[in-house]
């Protein structure tokens, strides 16, 4: 008899494995990701902005933001109040709305303080080459402005495929749970792969649960 399966868009999977992350301190539980900021575009709306909605607030809190650049502050503002115990998530369209998160980035980064940032990518296909804000490179198709937030990220990837969620988001939290080597994490998410349906067995889910202990240890600067 074959397992049990569920079919989920890659941002939902995305959103399910977000809210069962925790951290633990002195036996002290928390989520590790315990919201997501967002404005929405069309670079956005169709994958985070459904998979959010879907969720609910009991799943993966929401707070509406009206500028991108202070998203990130008040996650970083957020992560320094919890002691780097819990973090927030920032999702952006692509094109201006990407490149405002570099500043909050950065900060983040300097300071080691956790922030996943979710910004959307071009298409995946390429195929609706160039769309609206998407601010391509002209000679580097696999290039786009997200790239500004490769050096002021612990850690970056852009998630082309379903199957290759998963251990990026893994190796995410790897970093964002770390006091010493925490600060901006960015997925990149083609609008093409975040609404692309995938199956896997139950056993393997991408909500269960994952716990981070946080050792006593404090950041080098």
């Amino acid at each position: 008899m074959s397992a049990p399966t569920r079919r989920l868009t890659t941002a939902q999977a995305l959103v399910r494995f977000l809210s069962a992350q925790y951290t633990e301190r002195d036996g002290v539980r928390r989520r590790l990701i315990a919201g997501t900021w967002g404005i929405f575009g069309h670079g956005n709306v169709a994958g985070v902005g459904q998979a959010l909605l879907e969720a609910g607030e009991e799943v993966m809190p929401f707070h509406q933001g009206r500028n991108e650049q202070s998203m990130v502050h008040a996650a970083v503002g957020y992560a320094r109040q919890l002691n780097r115990l819990s973090a927030q998530a920032v999702t952006t369209s692509i094109g201006p709305g990407a490149t405002n998160l570099v500043t909050g980035a950065a900060l983040a980064t300097i300071n080691r303080l956790p922030v996943l940032l979710l910004p959307g990518d071009y298409f995946a296909s390429h195929a609706p080459d160039p769309l609206l804000q998407q601010l391509e490179h002209p000679v580097e198709a696999d290039v786009s402005v997200n790239d500004t937030l490769r050096p002021v990220s612990r850690y970056f990837d852009r998630v082309t495929r379903p199957e290759a969620l998963i251990p990026s988001a893994l190796q995410a939290m790897r970093v964002l749970a770390d006091p010493a080597e925490t600060g901006a994490v960015t997925l990149a998410l083609p609008r093409t792969c975040r609404r692309r349906r995938t199956t896997g067995r139950r056993s393997s889910s991408p909500s269960a649960s994952g716990t981070y202990g946080v050792p006593r240890r404090t950041p080098w600067n």
